[in-house]
């Protein structure tokens, strides 16, 4: 046999066996069909995996750090300046089994100065005013769990009756003792 047997050294068809396949015939199509229809499973398979993958990470379903949105919202506490000139008051209860001893501090927006001016003005009308409301008090009525609605009145009465243009914010108890006489 000689060397040049299976070359196709001219570019010329040498009919074979086989017939000579070239690159376009008919065996070439359906390879290529075969690369599209991979190629396109492939994007199809892609594309729904993205699509499963984005619908659980938006939430559809039910988040783990979700909030109850009939709860009310709690941000960041607001600073508020003190009052603190009232001191300690010391009176008898309504009842007078008891004796009470108080140092009321009052929380009003911060750098109010107009408020700081007023609560200064009238800090007798202040110390006359915590002496009378906890002398008009049973002494069950100054029990620890009714702290809260205290500081609520106590809130209430002073920015109704007793300021213009200060605004009381909060109450705090330094001191609230009760004792028996």
């Amino acid at each position: 046999m000689s060397d040049d047997d299976g070359l196709d050294l001219g570019g010329e068809d040498v009919g074979g066996a086989d017939g000579g396949k070239k690159r376009g015939g008919p065996g070439f199509l359906p390879n290529l069909l075969k690369f599209i229809a991979i190629g396109l499973g492939a994007l199809i398979f892609i594309v729904a995996v993205v699509v499963i993958t984005v619908n659980i990470m938006s939430g559809k379903s039910e988040s783990q750090t979700s909030m109850d949105p009939t709860s009310e919202y709690i941000g960041t506490r607001p600073q508020y300046a003190t009052f603190t000139l009232i001191g300690q008051i010391n009176t008898r209860t309504r009842d007078l089994t008891h004796a009470v001893v108080v140092d009321m501090l009052i929380e009003y927006d911060l750098n109010n100065n107009a408020a700081q001016t007023e609560l200064t003005g009238r800090v007798n009308q202040l110390r006359d005013f915590t002496r009378n409301y906890f002398a008009g008090k049973y002494s069950n009525e100054l029990e620890p769990e009714n702290e809260q609605k205290l500081k609520q009145e106590i809130r209430e009465i002073l920015n109704t009756r007793y300021l213009d243009t200060a605004k009381v914010r909060n109450i705090l108890f330094n001191k609230l003792d009760v004792m028996e006489l």
